[in-house]
């Protein structure tokens, strides 16, 4: 009796190893999966235009021209405080902050010219 209870045992593990084996196996060459199949041949669907309605549209215009003339206005009054506050000074300091603003954009000019000609088409051209 044990042993006929051990065979069934042993007859059941090596029929679920075969299954459990033929279930993780891959595809074989005549069969196709999803993945084989060429991106031409599944239908194309058309994408699906949102449409907001009129309003949201006309407010989001709006609201990117408010913000538009906002950092108009920002730039030129960032402009002005700076001819402002270099007009205040003597002249022998104007003259200086003049040289300053020179020296600090031949600067960052030298900076930028050597780091972008590390880049291939850059090096050619500084070469």
């Amino acid at each position: 009796m044990n042993r006929l209870s051990s065979l069934k045992s042993l007859l059941f593990a090596i029929i679920f190893i075969v299954t459990a084996g033929i279930c993780y196996s891959t595809p074989s060459e005549g069969r196709s999966s999803i993945s084989n199949v060429v991106p031409e041949a599944l239908p194309q669907q058309k994408k699906a235009k949102l449409k907001r309605p009129v309003s949201a549209e006309k407010a989001q215009k709006k609201a990117e021209a408010k913000d538009k003339a906002r950092r108009k206005d920002s730039s030129k009054y960032i402009e002005e405080n700076r001819k402002r506050s270099i007009e205040i000074q003597t002249p022998e300091v104007q003259e200086r902050m003049k040289q300053n603003v020179k020296d600090a954009n031949a600067r960052y000019k030298a900076k930028k010219k050597t780091s972008s000609s590390r880049t291939r088409k850059a090096g050619r051209k500084y070469r």
